[in-house]
């Protein structure tokens, strides 16, 4: 399977920076497993979406689009379970 490049909306990268460094150096290595298994076990279709799925990771939940004909991912959001969904 082809290796899908990954893609941060502005907000999820602003985002991703504001994180305590525990926490993304337990976030970042979940996001780049993205691009070999876009679908990983654990893994959601959320409901009433179009094209949005999300990983827990811990307390934090990541929401990403995945593309599969351009073979790219693209990260909508990291944030606190408590405030993702809002």
């Amino acid at each position: 399977m082809a290796d899908y490049t990954i893609t941060f909306v502005r907000s999820a990268e602003k985002q991703l920076q504001t994180l305590d460094s525990k926490i993304v150096s337990r976030v970042f290595p979940k996001i780049e497993n993205l691009s070999t298994n876009p679908r990983p076990q654990g893994c959601l279709k959320l409901t009433g979406e179009n094209n949005l799925w999300r990983i827990k990771i811990g307390d934090y939940r990541v929401i990403y689009t995945i593309d599969d004909k351009l073979k790219q991912i693209d990260i909508v959001s990291i944030r606190h379970r408590r405030d993702v969904y809002r």
